[in-house]
């Protein structure tokens, strides 16, 4: 049997106190609101690794504690996700911080239930996973883009709360953040994109879409947040046009949902080295070394 869940549009703002969806249709964008003042590059830098150095506090709570965390990040293509993954990642241990980017499905887990995939993603007792998208690709772009059924979507919508439920249950720490981008600052990112060879690999014929698309993007992201904003597991909004503000208003909320604790660290003291006891090097000549070429730069 399938259930249905329709939504209405009549243009409200969402109940949750998260940001206007207006703000990402272009209505009321924040192209025509003054912008936020810059953050002094000095301020960031110092902020960031505060908040960077509370991270590896709770990577050490965890291993003592054995908590699990769940953070997903969503957000419109080139909205900031990638580059906050990564300042919240730089200086965690990957095996206990491990993130989560899954390709298309399988011809096989095409057939599986559709949140098995993510479920092997899931951490163990002191580890923390990062899905950077995650199995809100369903409520998104598998939707506008019509890749899946109305059935799988309306399924998806009624399932997802009911699978968070279960995870937060079970004790896991889930917080999942939304980064809102204008359509004006999309814009001027995928252009940065298109003249940089180095970041030419981050668009695809898909993100271009998404321009063609915005509208229905909009509506796609009211609906999921009317259906799965619960308060097991919110949605936050993160305002994402500055990415450097972005990245330390995520970081710094993060913290203050954790209840984590400090742990003292162990004194280590490096050993002397032993003795010789004759061993001999093998010779230059039988090793094969790579080139210098950073000789060549000095010259």
């Amino acid at each position: 049997m399938e259930v249905w869940l329709f939504v209405t549009h009549d243009g409200h703002a969402n109940n949750f106190g998260m940001a206007n969806h207006e703000h990402e249709t272009g209505k009321n964008s924040k192209s025509d609101s003054p912008p936020a003042e810059k953050l002094p590059k000095h301020a960031y830098k110092a902020e960031i690794y505060r908040l960077q150095a509370e991270l590896v506090k709770v990577q050490a709570w965890l291993r003592t504690s054995g908590a699990r965390i769940v953070i997903i990040f969503e957000g419109r293509d080139a909205a900031g996700k990638g580059g906050t993954i990564k300042r919240v990642t730089e200086y965690l241990n990957p095996r206990l911080a491990r993130i989560a980017a899954l390709p298309m499905p399988t011809e096989r887990q095409a057939t599986q239930w559709y949140f098995q995939r993510y479920i092997e993603q899931l951490p163990a007792a002191g580890e923390m996973t990062l899905f950077d998208r995650s199995w809100y690709n369903r409520a998104g772009v598998e939707h506008v883009m019509g890749f899946c059924t109305k059935e799988q979507y309306a399924r998806f919508l009624h399932q997802a709360p009911i699978f968070e439920r279960l995870l937060v249950e079970d004790g896991i720490l889930l917080r999942k953040y939304w980064f809102s981008v204008s359509d004006s600052e999309q814009q001027k990112r995928f252009e940065s994109r298109l003249d940089d060879p180095m970041r030419r690999w981050k668009l695809s014929p898909m993100d271009l879409e998404s321009l063609r698309r915005w509208e229905s993007y909009s509506r796609a992201k009211d609906d999921m947040f009317t259906l799965t904003d619960i308060p097991e597991a919110p949605w936050f909004v993160v305002e994402s046009d500055d990415k450097k503000r972005a990245r330390i208003n995520m970081i710094a909320h993060l913290l203050s949902t954790i209840p984590y604790t400090e742990v003292p660290e162990p004194s280590l003291k490096l050993p002397r080295r032993p003795r010789s006891t004759g061993y001999v090097r093998t010779p230059r000549e039988a090793q094969t070394f790579v080139p210098d070429h950073a000789a060549s730069l000095a010259r």
